[in-house]
């Protein structure tokens, strides 16, 4: 068995390469069963989660077993380490040969959840955001921020990139991180502003609360909301949700787990119906993306283990 860490996810991936296997594994399928949550109970912080997230190749579909895989990643989610600047995310993926059983990786689960979460976004941007976007705001500062500014970036031609944080220094910071690339970075701290600026606005947070008023939205203008990963959290409000054109990476688990659209179902300002789309319908041609050029988009990303397994695969084949 190999064990690939960190550093030789990040020698190997590309946003490119990986948007685009993953468009190709939302064609094909998987067999994902629902993952497995559980919430644990800490002292004097927030409760921290376990995410079991077992994936494996559809081999009735595909007609054969001797190319597929099985994959599971195990993942924490200790949300007080954000205070103690450490990672609030930790994991592991273990990939199986899908033939006989036997293990043949173990791989940072940190590294790959922070790609291919990005790269679902970059999925995302490919069908629902305007062709000519070039202003994308960044809302978080936190690990997953870098990635996901390089997967939007790596489909639509970004020019200028703000960054905003809860604690500003952290968006300084990232943004004196990122400077020399292709697009200008900066820091901001005036939210709504950068909001009505911006073509594409990545949200990557922790936040409970809204952060996000649908009314600051311009016309044309994409909402890409990664962060908020249980029932009860939220990081646009109503009036986004009534303003824009929905759309989700899956149907089981948005409307399950993420506040942004479990919260506007329960209230019934939403039904089912309407989630124009999930990334299978999008990348199999079965529903269609941004529609017009002054409509508002709005993707809500859960993760799937699909993307796990399908990334996993890609970094074994690799590295």
């Amino acid at each position: 068995m190999r064990i690939i860490p960190a550093s030789d996810v990040a020698q190997v991936l590309t946003f490119p390469d990986l948007i685009e296997t993953l468009r190709t594994a939302f064609r094909s399928g998987a067999v994902t069963p629902l993952r497995h949550h559980h919430d644990i109970a800490l002292p004097d912080q927030a409760d921290a989660t376990l995410l079991l997230m077992p994936a494996w190749s559809d081999f009735a579909a595909q007609g054969h077993s001797e190319r597929g895989y099985v994959g599971v990643k195990i993942v924490t989610v200790y949300p007080g380490n954000a205070e103690r600047g450490r990672p609030a995310v930790a994991g592991v993926y273990v990939l199986f040969s899908g033939k006989g059983g036997e293990p043949l990786a173990l791989i940072d689960g940190s590294a790959l959840t922070l790609w291919r979460t990005a790269a679902a976004s970059g999925l995302a941007t490919a069908y629902l955001a305007r062709p000519d976007a070039h202003r994308l705001l960044m809302v978080g500062a936190g690990a997953l921020a870098p990635y996901l500014i390089e997967a939007h970036a790596a489909m639509r031609p970004i020019g200028e990139v703000l960054i905003w944080n809860r604690r500003p220094e952290k968006a300084a910071k990232l943004a004196e991180r990122l400077r020399g690339r292709r697009y200008r970075v900066s820091a901001t701290q005036d939210l709504e502003a950068a909001v009505r600026g911006a073509d594409i606005v990545s949200c990557a947070t922790l936040a409970s609360e809204p952060l996000i008023d649908g009314a600051w939205l311009k016309a044309g203008a994409h909402l890409d909301l990664v962060g908020a990963f249980r029932p009860d959290m939220r990081e646009a409000n109503d009036e986004a949700i009534r303003r824009a054109r929905l759309f989700v990476d899956t149907r089981a688990g948005a409307t399950k787990e993420a506040g942004d659209i479990v919260q506007p179902l329960a209230s019934g300002l939403i039904a089912p119906e309407d989630i124009a789309a999930d990334l299978f319908e999008l990348t199999r041609g079965e529903r269609a993306g941004r529609r017009f050029y002054d409509q508002i988009t709005l993707f809500k990303s859960v993760g799937t283990a699909l993307e796990d397994l399908a990334a996993a695969i890609l970094v074994f084949a690799r590295a």
